[in-house]
């Protein structure tokens, strides 16, 4: 609700919920990820008034992420009940990881929101600098709540 008002430049929006959907642990079911990215979507789309716009770019990225998270599995695997975070993972390997599906989530979004593309040009600069604000505002989050690893 507080970083629905937060607005870069008319253009870039921050969509902080997705971090909740992409921390969810990598062993979980693709149907219990897709009820959880419906669940938090819907609750989304109540507060933004979006008629399910939140629940089917979220139902999607919850569809996409364990193949995705399947293409980009480190090397020896993920350990049971592991979380995708930069402290288990690493900088590099979490901002490969959410950075295409937190951009399919708000291309589907704002392309869904614009009702087709009509407004190509300007709601894929929307998709690409709301990304860009919100990846930024997830890795802020990473970094303050979680721990370095210690050596």
């Amino acid at each position: 609700m507080i970083l629905q008002n937060v607005v870069l430049f008319d253009s870039a929006f921050c969509f902080l919920y997705v971090a909740f959907i992409l921390l969810l642990p990598v062993d979980m079911s693709v149907l219990a990820l897709m009820a959880l990215g419906f669940i938090t979507g819907f609750t989304v789309d109540i507060f933004y008034n979006s008629m399910g716009i939140h629940a089917s770019a979220c139902v999607f990225i919850m569809f996409i992420r364990n193949y995705w998270l399947n293409l980009i599995t480190p090397q020896g695997g993920y350990d049971s009940g592991a979380m995708p975070s930069i402290e288990l993972n690493g900088w590099q390997w979490f901002f490969g990881y959410a950075l295409p599906l937190v951009l399919v989530h708000h291309l589907i979004l704002f392309f869904v929101e614009a009702f087709g593309f009509g407004l190509f040009g300007f709601t894929l600069w929307k998709a690409i600098l709301s990304t860009i604000f919100t990846m930024v505002i997830i890795l802020i989050v990473q970094f303050i709540f979680y721990k370095r690893k210690r050596s």
